[in-house]
């Protein structure tokens, strides 16, 4: 019996059926029993039988969802899926099953070597089982077809649909089911779509251009793509994996865990997230697409290319449906083939890419007043944070104080005519050197005052954008001063207080760094005001944002990423270049960005709803999506930000040991890997006690703020934080007065304990 009725799908594009697929049958089938996958190898019981090998019909699936390939294209292409199928049946009984993570890891490493990028490098070595053998032989009938920088692209999806094979297994021996957000980022790795993204250049002979292959339309196309794949998949996977395999690595048994659900209610809310993943995408292809055309001046072939590319993951998506509905595979028993498109049948017959946009709610959501909010934003309540330790405060405060004015004065930020906190008055109560000195609690002097100073320039930018462009919508004027902002140094003077102050911090940051962390920081600038124009672009079209591309772009637009790559330099620079771009570290940082960002929607709202549009707020974009109240809305994002510290501390506890091992790391570059993860957790619990007693923002819920610690923290906090705006994206709170000072613990004080509720 199926655990749940499949839901109605939302597939706008109908599936053409390539008419070579029975050759390419033919072929595979052959290929198979030259390679090993099927009959004996010699390495082990067979994996697949011929009744199921055939059963499974993987030409099938590529004669869908290529179905304009030519012959010998579709043929190679089948082969590439063959193994790729039998790759994820050989690790799951090779190693899924025993728990051989050892043997996993020494197996995954040996296959890189087969996908050499560069030509006259070492010879690979001897293929010694069937999935070495054809990747071997995949790679070479392969890479003349296509660019280095394609080969190398195509190679970095490979790897990493074998090496994450390895996190499914850790979460299966520690029976550990993922919390959504870490669900998604990493399934996009382990389950291949991206991978298949890249053959779609393949079978549509449709290579995207190597100068816009990793720029955001192009990123999130293939993003969203690949999420959709993947959560059709565990839709269709469920049954089979949750009963057969003892697999915790699927997205309905995701949702279902995190919502308290059933899995008919938590397949429901895997499909939402599949259809508007699939909106996600009309929406950049209709509305990126033509303005990445015009700003990198693609040629008409180039642009012919991403079109074809784009037309060919649509092909894919429908195609991908249609194997599921009738692969043995899946569980699809009695699967009832519905018409997938919303609307009226002349919507429907509409056909080619971006014509489902057509629907108003792919590209703006349902009509109503602009939060989205189906009761209007009533009864929201703040919910209580928890973080595992306290906040510390700099000692050097007082001085800080003094430094931050005159540097605000210098650069012309006070009296700039930029409303809210940029009056001295104003300035005084909001305490920014307060933010530094709690967030950097034992930064020595000077670069305590340079790391101020960077904060407090993000403020300034953040509250003169939101007035000079996202108040006005002028995305036109938003990027070409940004693009002025970020351009090398020219003979021009600073204009304003942003570009006087960016002048002044460049020069005296860059001083210190070596040429890569330096274009470390420009990359991590250049992030930071492009998540800014995405905001802007989302008010213009007054759209309510998906709740993966939001999340994702959030980490961007709380400065949490800006401040992630501070923090790296201050206190990870040693460490080898391959270290910062791990696995483990990427996760570090990106849960250490979704509780900054997630905990200040939540501090935000209040505002964001009342003065300002309320479109880009996490909360909004849960209302809208899960179609709740507001009040269930933050109770779930409040779920997420616990969740994301939860992850944040099992990534520092078990996985950030065996990186150091692996990657080889001395006791110095330990201890600064050690210092970077404290680093982090100091400025979580700083940002909290700064965001819920400056004056930047409404006054706090109580009359006297709990005292600060000097001393190391000996246990957990937790306190209800008051109903105001908090953190870099709240651009327009104004605080009338002046709060008084939290009383300040000095280390020989007693230190009360912090009320708790």
């Amino acid at each position: 019996m199926q655990p749940f009725e499949l839901p109605e799908f939302y597939v706008p594009h109908p599936a053409r059926l390539n008419p070579r697929a029975g050759a390419a049958r033919e072929h595979s089938r052959r290929w198979a029993h030259g390679t090993g996958i099927l009959g004996p190898d010699g390495t082990g019981p067979e994996v697949w039988d011929e009744a199921e090998y055939d059963a499974h019909d993987y030409a099938l699936l590529t004669a869908y969802t290529h179905p304009d390939a030519p012959g010998p294209v579709l043929d190679l292409v089948t082969d590439w899926y063959v193994w790729v199928f039998y790759f994820d049946d050989h690790f799951l009984e090779r190693y899924k099953r025993p728990r051989d993570l050892a043997g996993a890891r020494e197996h995954l490493a040996r296959l890189p070597a087969f996908m050499p990028v560069k030509a006259g490098g070492p010879p690979p070595p001897e293929p010694a089982n069937p999935v070495e053998r054809g990747l071997a032989d995949l790679w070479e009938r392969t890479v003349p077809l296509m660019s280095e920088d394609w080969r190398a692209r195509f190679a970095e999806s490979t790897r990493n649909l074998l090496q994450e094979s390895a996190w499914e297994l850790a979460n299966i021996d520690e029976s550990r089911v993922p919390n959504p957000i870490d669900y998604v980022h990493m399934r996009r790795k382990v389950g291949g779509a991206p991978w298949s993204a890249d053959l779609v250049e393949v079978a549509a002979g449709a290579e995207v251009p190597a100068r816009v292959a990793g720029t955001r339309p192009l990123r999130v196309l293939k993003d969203a793509f690949s999420d959709a794949v993947h959560l059709r998949n565990d839709i269709f996977s469920y049954q089979r994996e949750t009963e057969s395999e003892g697999e915790v690595n699927n997205g309905v048994l995701v949702m279902e865990r995190f919502f308290e659900t059933g899995p008919q209610r938590a397949a429901e809310i895997t499909n939402d997230l599949l259809t508007s993943r699939m909106q996600q995408f009309e929406h950049t292809a209709a509305t990126e697409l033509p303005v990445l055309f015009e700003e990198h001046g693609l040629s008409p072939a180039e642009r012919r290319d991403v079109l074809r590319y784009a037309r060919g993951l649509q092909d894919w998506q429908s195609g991908g449906h249609e194997w599921h509905l009738r692969s043995s595979r899946y569980m699809n028993e009695g699967a009832v083939r519905r018409g997938a498109v919303s609307g009226p049948p002349e919507i429907a017959r509409l056909l080619g890419l971006g014509t489902s946009a057509v629907r108003i709610r792919s590209l703006t959501g349902p009509p109503g007043p602009p939060a989205g909010a189906p009761d209007g934003g009533a009864g929201f309540r703040t919910p209580e944070f928890s973080l595992p330790y306290e906040p510390l405060l700099n000692p050097r405060i007082a001085g800080l104080r003094a430094h931050t004015a005159e540097w605000a004065r210098e650069t012309g930020m006070l009296d700039s005519g930029v409303p809210g906190t940029w009056t001295p008055e104003a300035f005084d109560a909001a305490d920014y050197a307060m933010f530094a000195a709690l967030t950097h609690p034992d930064a020595p002097g000077p670069e305590l005052e340079l790391i101020a100073d960077w904060h407090l320039w993000r403020f300034f930018f953040d509250d003169l954008f939101a007035e000079r462009f996202k108040r006005p919508r002028d995305l036109l004027g938003a990027k070409a001063y940004t693009a002025r902002l970020l351009a090398p140094s020219g003979p021009c003077p600073p204009s304003d207080p942003v570009e006087r102050g960016l002048a002044d911090l460049r020069a005296r940051t860059e001083a210190a760094m070596s040429g890569g962390e330096r274009a470390g920081l420009d990359e991590a600038l250049r992030q930071l005001t492009d998540s800014w124009l995405w905001e802007l672009a989302g008010l213009v079209h007054h759209r309510v944002p998906d709740p993966v591309d939001f999340v994702e772009m959030r980490r961007r637009t709380s400065g949490a990423a800006f401040t992630a790559a501070l923090l790296r330099h201050a206190h990870a620079g040693g460490l080898p270049p391959d270290v910062p771009a791990s696995t483990p570290m990427q996760a570090l940082h990106d849960t250490f960005a979704d509780v900054a960002g997630l905990r200040n929607d939540l501090l935000s709202y209040p505002k964001e709803i009342g003065a300002e549009d309320g479109l880009n707020n996490a909360v909004v974009a849960v209302e809208r999506f899960l179609g709740c109240g507001t009040r269930r809305a933050a109770g779930i994002v409040a779920d997420l930000v616990e969740a994301r510290v939860r992850q944040f501390e099992r990534t520092a506890a078990a996985e950030l040991p065996i990186l150091a091992t692996e990657a080889g790391l001395d006791a110095a570059a330990r201890d600064g890997l050690a210092r970077h993860v404290r680093a982090m957790r100091r400025w979580m619990a700083g940002d909290l006690r700064w965001s819920t007693t400056t004056g930047r923002y409404a006054p706090p819920a109580r009359d006297t703020a709990p005292p600060v610690a000097a001393a190391p923290p000996s246990r957990g906090a937790r306190f209800r934080v008051p109903a105001g705006p908090s953190g870099l994206g709240t651009a327009a709170a104004r605080a009338p007065f002046r709060p008084a000072r939290p009383a300040l613990v000095r280390p020989s004080e007693t230190r009360p304990a912090i009320p708790r509720r």
